[in-house]
């Protein structure tokens, strides 16, 4: 028992990583296209957001398009780069 109570006490909760889904700017894809991607995949991403984040990104360089559990963000940067977005490698944080 006293070394099951140990175990118990020693368990540390981690908490779920986090990722990040940049978009990059590039040569070939219209403002119109990135918009229809992102309300497409990004949820409750609004037409407005999404053409504010695609100036962001011809702008910039560069645009946070989601961030949060990693796995979801796992999945919307492949949608989005099958899309044929040019995505920032997955940041983790």
């Amino acid at each position: 028992m006293a070394q099951q109570a140990v175990r118990e006490k020693q368990r540390v909760e981690v908490p779920y990583p986090n990722g990040r889904v940049i978009v990059l700017d590039d040569d070939h894809n219209t403002f119109q296209h990135v918009v229809e991607v992102l309300v497409r995949y990004i949820p409750a991403i609004t037409a407005d957001r999404a053409w504010a984040l695609a100036h962001q990104i011809d702008g910039q360089g560069a645009a946070l398009v989601w961030s949060g559990p990693l796995e979801q963000a796992e999945l919307y940067h492949q949608q989005l780069g099958a899309e044929g977005l040019t995505m920032a490698p997955l940041e983790r944080g």
